[in-house]
């Protein structure tokens, strides 16, 4: 059909209406697809316009058109005739001459294309991103929505998959900035704003790994943070890169803040120390090394603990001798049990609790706060992990006392002489 007008806003908007319900119906209705101008009252302040007529006799005059080439019939409000519609019928025969007129694809189109882009990327991603992608592939199968990809923004499809490609296949300790991420891949380094919260939360629902993680926390697991952070450690550690350089930290008191770049590149850490705790929060960190400090080693993971932290652990575990005992210390919730529970996954099974226990809870309990429902869920199924069986008696209080409690709540006693607490 040969343009015949360039429809207006009101119009626009009619006729889009009328296609969406086509679209709804399955794209071949077995009865009239008709829209009522009332029901978009709201959405045509142009055609009820009480100051300017124009808008409505612009609309008028088109849509009248339309009907005379037969691909609308119109209804006009009783003793209104040529003058105010009542409601406005699609013709489902003549919808493709309406798509054109709107420059509008059909949806069934849309879904075409968007289904066939998808594939062929599919076999160049792998994991939690392959996931994604056929997530999305059978909603559109299913004539579901496939978000978080889009139907009418290809630009949109286009940097979601091309960052989707650029992420690391595997799990890497170096730490990348959104900024420079975006440079590298777009050539812009605001570019990829828009789409980090995206790409975070698809990953933190088809990597079931990241599922207790925020969703900055879920980026950093790909390399990914606004800026480069530092590892902080106290006492007698000593690290060695690849190139055989040592690192002693042990006249840096109380800490020493070391950054992300160089902790990724250490190959071997050792310390000479009686234990090495690490701890979940800066707070509760500078509290251990105050009133604990002496003959101990201590490492901030600052929440769950990022690639980088685990990679200084493992290059600690290969050295660390097994007098020496590998603690943590985190709150006494949900959130701590899990870094817990995930050290022992992915660092090593002998890390053990520390301050994680029912004496700590009961004897700090007007300091804590009760279990949401969120809580009480997840206990129950972090209860059941095989690497927290030790721990399976103090969740078990905490679901019967219905309490939770903040590292930094506890007070520290004085140590005796040989380390313990009095």
């Amino acid at each position: 059909m040969k343009q015949p007008f360039t429809p207006t806003p009101d119009v626009t908007i009619i006729i889009d209406e009328l296609l969406d319900m086509f679209e709804r119906r399955g794209g071949a209705p077995k009865q009239v697809v008709r829209v009522k101008l009332a029901a978009l009252n709201q959405r045509l302040p142009g055609y009820y316009s009480q100051t300017n007529p124009e808008p409505r006799l612009t609309a008028n005059e088109q849509l009248s058109r339309l009907a005379e080439l037969g691909l609308l019939t119109l209804r006009w409000e009783p003793g209104q005739t040529g003058h105010l519609l009542e409601a406005v019928t699609i013709e489902p025969a003549q919808t493709a001459a309406l798509y054109t007129l709107l420059a509008r694809q059909p949806v069934a189109e849309q879904r075409r294309y968007l289904s066939e882009f998808l594939s062929a990327h599919r076999p160049h991603l792998a994991g939690w991103r392959q996931r994604a992608i056929d997530h999305a592939l059978s909603q559109l199968k299913a004539h579901k929505s496939p978000a978080p990809f889009s139907l009418i923004n290809q630009a949109w499809n286009q940097d979601l998959l091309t960052t989707l490609l650029a992420l690391p296949d595997q799990e890497t300790p170096a730490e990348l900035p959104y900024r420079v991420f975006s440079v590298r891949i777009f050539n812009d380094s605001k570019r990829f704003d828009s789409l980090k919260d995206t790409i975070a939360r698809l990953a933190h629902r088809y990597n079931p790994l990241w599922r207790a993680l925020s969703l900055p926390e879920t980026l950093r697991e790909m390399g990914l943070v606004a800026n480069p952070g530092h590892v902080y450690l106290a006492g007698p550690w000593q690290l060695i890169d690849a190139e055989g350089q040592v690192m002693s930290l042990s006249e840096f008191v109380p800490s020493v803040g070391i950054p992300t770049a160089l902790a990724a590149r250490v190959q071997q850490v050792t310390v000479e120390a009686g234990r090495v705790v690490c701890v979940e929060n800066l707070a509760s960190f500078y509290e251990l090394i105050r009133y604990e400090g002496q003959g101990l080693a201590a490492l901030c993971l600052w929440g769950n603990p990022s690639p980088v932290m685990r990679h200084l652990l493992r290059c600690l575990i290969e050295h660390l001798p097994a007098s020496i005992p590998l603690l943590l210390w985190a709150d006494i919730d949900y959130g701590g049990l899990n870094i817990l529970a995930q050290l022992r996954r992915q660092v090593s099974p002998q890390i053990a609790p520390y301050r994680m226990d029912c004496a700590t809870l009961d004897a700090h309990a007007h300091w804590g706060h009760p279990l949401t429902s969120g809580d009480r869920r997840n206990l129950t199924r972090l209860r059941q992990h095989a690497s927290l069986e030790d721990v399976a008696p103090l969740i078990d209080h905490m679901l019967q006392r219905d309490l939770k409690l903040e590292q930094e709540a506890v007070v520290f006693e004085p140590l005796s002489e040989t380390g313990a607490r009095a």
